[in-house]
């Protein structure tokens, strides 16, 4: 049986070769085996082959014996919700994200929405599957679960609804999930939103949703200067990260997002500790502490962010892949909270959202994740570490390599799933210095990455 689509995180394949109705069922079964799960929540997203592929989990879940409570078409984060709100032994999503519209995959949770992954069960799952599997001696129920109204009351909790005033907000849902909710929401909301791609469509007429490729920006950008709206927002298709696009159309590095919701949520309470990936710290370092919270580095990847913000009971977590984690939401991440809160925001402030960025990138500009393909990135970045650490402020292994400077830092790591390396350079205020040493930096991997030097290097050690 064809297991290539269980992945470090989650399931992702092709439609059917890779994940297919047969493989469902039995993934069903496995997870009630793995969990002893009694009570377990199925949603799925806007993909053609996703109510079939959930049809077929359910299947095998009930056959082992699990309650399934079917809570339809929905983002990931509904999936999160639902879990840990109901008190729910686990939850699935049937869903792929922004991947190709022929692939599909899963996202598993346990007990209190704590991932499931390749280190804590996933791969159990994956050598399971291929094996017989017995009925329960008393098959599980199904019951359809609306949670709409409870998910919509959760979300507007994180806003003061005393200070939210009329916007003009650009919505691209890029034919995923994100459209629903939005209506819901609006029936709450003073905002007047102009609606792109709204309507879920499995078909992707306007192409997969993914607003990280710089293909898909244009459109929400266009639509925010035609229409001089306050600021756009664009969604994968579960709608787990959103992206921002400011009045004049730019579209915002996750990076300033991370520093701008920290800085919101410290400003309701007292105190609190903040979780952040290592890859660009700076800005989110300094806005934390001004706001008298505790930033702490965690290692890239939601399940070392989730597990992180638990062990700290952190009220925030962010990546600058524009994941955001929040402790009054399972400490799962979702793609409807950061858009209320930065509205909040503008309303609050009155100010528009470049203003309250750019001040920002020009303290801390960044090269954006850089990736290249390298023969061997273990070795590289043992170099690279030998070439620039003895005369760095401090060298870190949170993530990979993380060396600082009194001016300028950067981190290198290595792909989870791929032959790449993946750089991100900042520094204190000076754009030129920043843009200089990232050349140097993409140099130098270029040249230790040539087969003579490779060799040599390998023999010096």
């Amino acid at each position: 049986m064809d297991v290539s689509c269980f992945k470090a995180y989650d399931l992702r394949g092709r439609v059917p070769d890779q994940l297919n109705p047969e493989l469902a069922e039995r993934i069903g079964r496995a997870y009630v085996e793995l969990t002893s799960a009694r009570r377990v929540v199925v949603g799925y997203d806007i993909r053609l082959s996703s109510p079939e592929i959930a049809e077929a989990l359910t299947i095998g879940l009930r056959a082992a014996g699990a309650d399934v409570y079917d809570i339809g078409l929905c983002g990931t984060e509904q999936i999160y919700f639902a879990t840990s709100h109901y008190s729910m032994d686990g939850g699935i999503m049937v869903t792929a994200s922004h991947n190709p519209k022929d692939h599909n995959g899963m996202k598993l949770v346990g007990r209190e929405s704590r991932p499931i992954s390749s280190d804590n069960g996933l791969n159990t799952i994956r050598d399971r599957v291929s094996q017989p599997f017995m009925d329960a001696a008393i098959p599980g129920r199904l019951e359809s679960l609306s949670v709409e109204a409870d998910y919509i009351h959760h979300l507007l909790g994180y806003i003061d609804g005393t200070t939210i005033g009329p916007l003009k907000v650009v919505v691209n849902a890029g034919n995923g999930g994100a459209g629903p909710v939005i209506d819901a929401l609006s029936r709450w909301l003073p905002f007047d939103f102009v609606q792109l791609h709204h309507e879920p469509d499995g078909h992707f007429p306007n192409g997969v949703p993914n607003p990280l490729l710089e293909e898909n920006r244009a459109v929400t950008a266009e639509a925010v200067l035609r229409e001089g709206a306050d600021m756009g927002i664009a969604w994968d298709g579960d709608y787990d990260r959103c992206f921002f696009f400011d009045e004049n159309g730019r579209f915002i590095e996750g990076y300033y997002i991370v520093g701008l919701l920290a800085d919101q949520f410290l400003q309701k309470v007292d105190g609190g500790k903040i979780i952040h990936d290592p890859r660009l710290t700076w800005n989110t370092q300094e806005l934390v502490r001004k706001a008298g919270g505790t930033p702490i580095e965690s290692k890239t990847g939601h399940a070392f962010i989730k597990q992180r913000m638990r062990e700290e009971d952190a009220l925030y977590g962010g990546e600058m892949s524009a994941h955001h984690y929040f402790r009054d939401f399972a400490y799962c991440d979702s793609g409807m909270i950061p858009w209320l809160l930065v509205a909040e925001r503008l309303c609050q402030t009155g100010q528009p959202l470049s203003s309250l960025i750019d001040a920002r990138i020009d303290a801390f500009p960044a090269s954006g994740e850089i990736n290249r393909t390298v023969d061997d990135p273990a070795r590289l970045l043992a170099v690279i570490e030998e070439i620039y650490g003895a005369d760095a402020v401090s060298v870190g292994h949170v993530d990979g390599l993380s060396v600082e400077f009194e001016r300028w830092r950067f981190n290198l790591r290595m792909s989870n799933t791929e032959p790449l390396v993946r750089l991100n350079v900042e520094s204190r205020g000076d754009i030129a210095l920043m843009k200089e040493k990232t050349s140097e930096l993409l140099a130098e991997m270029a040249r230790l990455d040539q087969p003579d030097t490779r060799r040599t290097a390998a023999g010096a050690r």
